[in-house]
C-alpha cells in the first residue's frame, strides 16, 4: 500500500499576538496602505464569491466590499476569532478555520481568491496554489503576494558578501523556519504549473526600510510607491501577481 505523501510542515499563528505585535503597533501603516492599493489595482471591483487564504484577523478584508460573499480561511482559529470581532456575523462574511492545503470547498466555487502575506510560510507553495486553481471557476482571478528573493536589499547584501544565499538562485530560500523568499522566476513556473495564467506583476513596498519611513511622510511615501509599482521593477521586497486560472473546474456548493 503506498503511503501519503509527509504533510508539509504548518506555520501556526494559533494564540498569537500578530494583530497587535506585528501591526497595530510597530508603524506598518506604509507597508498596510501600498498593499492595500495593489490589491485595488488587481482585483475585480466586484464578484460573487471571494476566498481570502491566510485572512489572519481581517487586515485586508475590507477591501471586497465589492463581492456579495467573502470566505475568509486561516489555520488560526483565534485569528478568525479576532476577524469576526471586527467584522460581525454577517451572512456576507463566512469563517473558515482550515489548513491550505487541503480546503474543505468543491471545486469552482470562487470566482476570486487573494493570497497575501501567506505563501512566505508554505514549506510546499506548488501544492498550496494547486489547492487555489481548485477552488476557483475557470477565469477566476487570483491576486498572490509573495516575498521577493531578487530584492534590492538582499543583491547588496550578496554583493558585499553580507549573505550567503544568491539571490539570482531560483529555488526558494528559507532564511527563518517557515519563512520563505521566492524568485519571480519560480513563482511564475509555479503558478502556470498549477493551472494559472499570469496577467500583470507589480513590484510593492518601494521604501520598506525605517530610515525612509522616519524620513518621509507616510503620505509621500504611499504616493511614490503607488507611482511606481506601474515601472514593473521587480526588486521590492514583495511582489503582487494577479493570475487567471486557466484549467476547467465544476462549480458546485461551497463545502466538499
Amino acid at each position: 500500500m503506498t503511503k501519503p505523501p509527509p504533510r508539509p510542515r504548518i506555520c501556526d499563528y494559533e494564540g498569537s499576538n500578530y494583530r497587535t505585535e506585528f501591526w497595530e503597533n510597530k508603524d506598518r501603516d506604509y507597508e498596510d496602505r501600498v498593499e492595500r492599493a495593489a490589491l485595488r489595482r488587481l482585483l475585480p471591483p466586484s464578484g460573487q464569491r471571494l476566498l481570502e487564504i491566510g485572512a489572519g484577523f481581517g487586515r485586508l478584508t475590507e477591501e471586497y466590499s465589492g463581492f456579495r460573499q467573502v470566505v475568509l480561511l486561516d489555520y488560526s482559529l483565534s485569528l478568525l476569532q479576532s476577524a469576526q470581532e471586527r467584522l460581525g456575523r454577517s451572512g456576507r462574511y463566512i469563517y473558515v478555520a482550515a489548513d491550505a492545503y487541503a480546503m474543505p470547498f468543491r471545486p469552482g466555487v470562487f470566482d476570486a481568491a487573494t493570497m497575501v502575506r501567506v505563501i512566505h510560510h508554505m514549506a510546499d507553495a506548488p501544492a498550496a496554489l494547486a489547492q487555489v486553481a481548485r477552488a476557483l471557476a475557470p477565469g477566476g482571478v487570483f491576486v498572490l503576494e509573495y516575498a521577493n528573493k531578487r530584492n534590492a536589499k538582499a543583491l547588496i547584501r550578496y554583493a558585499l558578501q553580507r549573505q550567503t544565499w544568491n539571490p539570482f538562485d531560483e529555488a526558494p530560500v528559507e532564511f527563518v523556519e517557515l519563512n520563505f523568499d521566492f524568485h519571480p522566476a519560480y513563482i511564475a513556473r509555479a503558478l502556470s504549473a498549477a493551472g494559472f495564467t499570469a496577467e500583470r506583476r507589480l513590484p510593492v513596498s518601494f521604501f520598506r526600510l525605517s530610515a525612509l519611513k522616519n524620513a518621509l511622510p507616510t503620505d509621500t511615501l504611499v504616493q511614490l510607491d503607488s507611482l511606481l509599482q506601474h515601472t514593473g521593477l521587480l526588486y521590492t521586497p514583495s511582489v503582487f501577481v494577479r493570475a487567471r486560472a486557466s484549467r476547467p473546474n465544476t462549480p458546485d456548493n461551497l463545502a466538499a
